[in-house]
């Protein structure tokens, strides 16, 4: 029940020391407006390309083909809406979700919440370890354990970053995604795929709700763990805090009309090279792995499949290999600033309480090492079994995505929260809602699946 009445306010602007600090144009072009807005949505868009991504659309295209990319498509335009939402309630509001949910539930329920939302970035984290891990395995030779623990220490390279100003901090972000682009443009013409079964593949057709296991992972469970890497809960959060750092006068209506308008601007044109690498990676799976991908370990079998003619054809060389593992490394380290800026917004949204944040990055980083160097040390290495932990730990995220997607919609359709004149339009409130209740259910089954194959099941 929501509680207008009584609203639990936050002690403090989220992320207080960036609210509010980059000044935009107040009659500037168009062009340069959009400019002084951008670089929220390559934060954002940072997790719709992390190695958790990279693991399911690999495997999905080297499992099923072109099959799973309609799952891209329909994710990433879920995903653009869902942040369009995020962004417009932090701006509208002056509070993030996170805030704005503890503010209308209560201390109770935003602890809970809170819990759930930790796990989800720990689940995060894991798919940065064990990606980062296999990067620095790939590119130095040490063993995969090795490369997992140095990871640890990425805390130092962060808190470096983040005392160049926050701006800086979106420059250097954006870079790294152009990098990991242009790589994978190249690496995907060269893979030579067939491009009209790629095109067919963006059609969404009843195949995808098989729920018939191959080689480990059923399409369900395959297209879930699609839709939770590329739907991430916790980056909704990350948007409400972070389209608060452009300087925004509230007095005035038009002001955050402008603001809006130009957020979503940001948010669409970064996610959209985000849907361009995800969709470019599902077709890299399908065309160097379809037919030979049994027991794929991907990052590995990627790796050297693109320094093995055999394989890669005339393309193959060392220079792609590496290429492909510091675009690796670059994705998992881009992914590590976000996390900790996300965790941060939601311990202070939900608990009203502030840590270091170097402590911050410490306590998520310890708790994901926890259970990969658990199934490192239990599985020898094995990057295989890293990798089933990993698509696994994207699932988590699909299955935490409702708990985050739900409220975020409501409060936006609520005139009274958001105002007649920024509340959503009926037919984004229907459309956005149908899809948490069709993922809730899908994630149902999906869990139903797993404890199946768990315990014996079919």
């Amino acid at each position: 029940m929501v509680k207008e009445k009584k609203l639990d306010l936050p002690i403090r602007k989220s992320l207080e020391d960036i609210n509010s600090s980059i000044v935009v144009p107040k009659n500037g072009s168009f062009f340069k407006t959009l400019w002084a807005f951008s670089g929220p949505g390559a934060l954002v868009a940072v997790g719709y390309m992390d190695p958790g991504n990279w693991i399911t659309s690999i495997v999905g295209g080297a499992k099923y083909k072109y099959l799973l990319i309609s799952v891209v498509l329909i994710s990433s335009l879920i995903a653009m809406s869902l942040q369009y939402m995020a962004g417009k309630l932090g701006i509208v509001t002056q509070m993030d979700l996170a805030q704005n949910t503890r503010a209308r539930t209560g201390k109770k329920m935003g602890f809970v919440l809170w819990i759930l939302t930790e796990l989800a970035i720990m689940a995060t984290d894991i798919a940065e370890v064990i990606g980062s891990g296999i990067a620095i395995h790939l590119l130095f030779g040490v063993n995969v354990l090795t490369g997992v623990l140095i990871t640890a220490f990425d805390v130092v390279i962060l808190l470096l970053l983040m005392k160049l100003g926050f701006r800086k901090i979106e420059a250097i972000v954006a870079t790294l995604i152009t990098t990991i682009l242009l790589i994978f443009v190249y690496l995907t013409i060269q893979s030579n795929p067939v491009w009209s079964e790629a095109l067919a593949g963006f059609i969404p057709t009843g195949e995808l709700f098989n729920d018939k296991v191959a080689h480990g992972d059923s399409q369900l469970v395959m297209a879930a763990g699609i839709i939770g890497a590329t739907v991430m809960p916790h980056n909704l959060y990350l948007h409400s805090s972070i389209a608060q750092t452009r300087k925004i006068d509230y007095t005035n209506k038009e002001g955050i009309k402008k603001a809006v308008k130009f957020m979503t601007w940001d948010s669409n044109i970064q996610l959209s090279l985000a849907f361009v690498i995800n969709s470019m990676l599902l077709i890299l799976g399908a065309a160097l792995f379809y037919g030979h991908g049994d027991n794929l370990n991907a990052f590995g079998a990627l790796y050297n499949a693109l320094n093995d003619k055999n394989i890669a054809g005339a393309i193959a060389s060392p220079i792609l290999s590496t290429l492909f593992a510091v675009a690796l490394l670059a994705s998992g380290q881009n992914s590590t600033i976000t996390g900790t800026i996300t965790g941060e917004a939601v311990m202070e949204g939900f608990l009203h309480m502030k840590f270091p944040r170097w402590l911050r990055r410490v306590i998520t980083r310890g708790l994901a090492l926890i259970p990969v160097v658990a199934f490192a040390v239990i599985f020898n290495g094995s990057e295989g079994k890293l990798d089933q932990l990993l698509v696994y730990s994207q699932v988590f995220l699909s299955i935490a995505l409702p708990f985050s997607m739900i409220p975020l919609i409501y409060y936006t359709s609520s005139k009274k929260i958001m105002g007649e004149e920024f509340a959503n339009a009926r037919w984004l409130a229907i459309i956005t809602s149908i899809a948490a209740v069709v993922l809730t259910i899908l994630n149902i089954q999906i869990v139903i699946n797993i404890f199946e194959q768990l315990f014996g099941g079919k």
